[in-house]
């Protein structure tokens, strides 16, 4: 039987808030399904959905397939990180903004990215201590 393993569960906590999170947050009338956003930035929008579906999901898998390794837990803890890291970067890029008029946040989407990369790097450490005492 495996031992308790508190941070790779809460590197899977990550994998699924970026599995299901954009789908619960962009599945509306001000995303998908938003009859101003041109076709483009709808098929923009399905992609990021969809990627971050393959990123939590293939996450998952590293860090739970048999035998447990420090690969999987590397692979894992990076998969389940690109999610939050790509979208605080995407206001570096010209015009962007992390919201649309007529919203004024600035950037709403931190109470999920900063904590989500927070729990998934107190996940990693919990777990290459486990691994190293292993």
């Amino acid at each position: 039987m495996r031992t308790k393993s508190w941070g790779r569960a809460l590197i899977s906590l990550t994998s699924l808030v970026t599995a299901a999170g954009p789908y619960r947050a962009d599945w509306n009338e001000t995303h998908v399904k938003n009859p101003a956003w041109p076709p483009h930035a709808k098929f923009h929008n399905g992609q990021t959905m969809s990627l971050g579906l393959a990123l939590g999901v293939t996450s998952l898998w590293q860090l739970w397939r048999a035998p447990s390794s420090r690969e999987g837990l590397d692979a894992g803890a990076a998969l389940a990180s690109l999610y939050w890291l790509t979208q605080i970067s995407a206001l570096a890029y010209p015009g962007s903004k992390a919201v649309d008029p007529p919203g004024t946040a600035k950037f709403p989407q931190a109470a999920i990215a900063f904590p989500a990369l927070a729990v998934t790097a107190l996940g990693y450490v919990l777990e290459r201590r486990r691994l190293t005492r292993g």
